[in-house]
């Protein structure tokens, strides 16, 4: 499933299709971008909820080590830090953690680090900025596999998450089928327009036979 999302599907037509059935609040802010240009990914959410701190806890890694061994193959690591700039709660061996656990990528609405190495490894992930410091003592997981707001969108576990170079798109589990439905059938009116005005017809005939633009 997730394959053929990845391959003949993208966000702006889920998008669309997501505004015909009224979720105008799925798109991630602007500002979320990838580390690579080529990246594509889809998967079920796997949240995760950080939370800005002004001392080093007993055990700041707990929830954090804990969230991150639940991770289920087919997900994507959301990660919601209420869009901080303190900390960059991401880094090489979430990555590497997250690859071993099938994770298809990552979805972090603050920053992270280890940038060089994480393309190395392949792993796929969108975040808003990128700083060297550690999560120690600036921030923490304070819970996971919750709803989250992450880049100004609701994300529950198990919602699924499109991403490529346009952006980040979340859909809502209980409209994936519909949604996906009419992504399809946008695409195929898409194609058709396409090639129809590769051989010169007029847009306003190509848009009158098919409706999409």
């Amino acid at each position: 499933m997730f394959r053929e999302i990845e391959e003949t599907l993208y966000t702006a037509v889920l998008s669309d299709a997501l505004d015909e059935i009224g979720h105008h609040n799925c798109a991630m802010r602007e500002r979320m971008r990838p580390i690579n240009l080529n990246t594509r990914f889809a998967g079920w959410a796997r949240t995760i909820q950080f939370q800005d701190m002004h001392y080093i806890s007993d055990d700041p890694y707990h929830l954090e080590i804990e969230a991150m061994d639940s991770i289920l193959p087919g997900e994507v690591v959301v990660v919601s830090t209420y869009e901080s700039v303190r900390n960059a709660p991401w880094g090489e061996l979430l990555s590497t953690a997250a690859i071993a656990r099938g994770s298809r990528g990552a979805v972090v609405d603050g920053l992270i680090r280890d940038v060089r190495t994480i393309q190395n490894l392949g792993f796929q992930i969108f975040a808003s900025g990128i700083k060297p410091v550690d999560s120690r003592g600036r921030g923490q997981v304070i819970d996971y596999n919750v709803p989250v707001e992450c880049a100004g969108v609701l994300v529950k576990p198990g919602d699924l998450v499109v991403a490529d170079y346009d952006g980040v798109v979340v859909v809502p589990l209980e409209v994936v089928g519909s949604v996906l439905q009419k992504a399809r059938a946008k695409v195929s009116m898409e194609n058709k327009s396409r090639a129809e005005l590769k051989n010169g017809a007029y847009l306003a005939d190509v848009y009158a036979k098919y409706g999409v633009l």
